[in-house]
């Protein structure tokens, strides 16, 4: 059992396939889910999307700690060359900054819903939009990671294991 635990695969992971990502969509989907919940429940009055939003929004706050956690390992495990390293710093601060964002604005949200959880108002709106251009630009960093750098994929992986990436 411990030589499963402690082998790495030829993605570099102990486990078939990176887990990060699965769980950081989760994340983006709830974030986007909520604030679409919020603007159409704003806009036409109907206020049980306020609920859904809500929900959404604290399922996502615990989610991506667990994303970050995954996050933060499978990227030590990446063994990430050069030029890749700037783009994964700061993927991985802005990852940790969305995490405090995010549980910021649930918290926000929880103080709003429990005065009136009919109303909600526009500056939360205004911050619910900045959060997801920040999500937005997390997405194309981390897209940038696999699709331009190929971390965890498998020639990137030999490559750096053989040394022909520094």
């Amino acid at each position: 059992m411990l030589d499963f635990l402690t082998s790495l695969n030829d993605h570099n992971l102990p486990y078939p396939d990176t887990i990060h990502p699965i769980v950081v969509h989760f994340v983006i989907a709830m974030v986007v889910f909520a604030f679409a919940c919020d603007v159409i429940g704003y806009f036409t009055g109907k206020t049980r999307l306020f609920e859904v939003s809500w929900w959404n929004m604290f399922v996502a706050t615990i989610a991506i700690f667990i994303a970050i956690i995954f996050g933060q390992f499978e990227a030590g495990l990446a063994k990430p060359y050069e030029v890749a390293k700037s783009v994964l710093n700061l993927h991985t601060l802005l990852g940790w900054s969305l995490s405090g964002i995010i549980a910021t604005l649930t918290a926000w949200r929880y103080v709003l819903r429990l005065r009136n959880p009919q109303k909600i108002p526009f500056y939360y709106l205004g911050a619910g939009l900045l959060l997801t251009i920040i999500v937005g630009l997390q997405v194309y960093l981390g897209d940038e990671l696999v699709w331009v750098y190929g971390l965890h994929t498998v020639p990137v992986v030999e490559a750096v294991k053989e040394g022909i990436l520094p």
